[in-house]
């Protein structure tokens, strides 16, 4: 019974942090969205793989080094400060991406489902090494 009072005083802990953390990935989904130009969330509706495929990518990407932060920082406000320069890494993945592609953002509405995975894979590679940086 006295595990089980210690595992329940971090509760309160848990719930800040996952709140931020839902905070934070709702900021990104809603920003990234906003700077394609299209709607990767009527496209998926629709079917469209690309841009489950390039959506997905950015979010995971986007999560794993969120994810490491919250495991790294030393506290929320150092968390919080890490997941916003992980969707900056994560938006300017996406700016990078459209320079070296740049028929990119008409592809992934026409469906170019090789389009939606490089993008996706990018974001997703780029998340990981940047979870990778994130060490004290």
């Amino acid at each position: 019974m006295e595990i089980l009072k210690y595992s329940i005083a971090g509760l309160p802990y848990f719930a800040m942090y996952f709140a931020a953390t839902l905070v934070l990935l709702a900021m990104f989904l809603l920003i990234y969205v906003r700077i394609t130009p299209y709607s990767e969330f009527a496209l998926i509706r629709q079917g469209n793989t690309a841009a489950a495929a390039s959506v997905a990518g950015a979010m995971l990407g986007f999560v794993a080094p969120l994810a490491n932060s919250v495991v790294q920082s030393a506290n929320l406000a150092d968390m919080v400060m890490w997941g916003f320069i992980a969707m900056g890494v994560q938006l300017l993945v996406y700016w990078f991406v459209t320079r070296i592609i740049p028929d990119l953002p008409k592809g992934i509405p026409e469906g170019k489902v090789s389009q939606g995975i490089f993008l996706g894979s990018l974001s997703l590679a780029t998340g990981i090494l940047n979870a990778a940086c994130i060490t004290y």
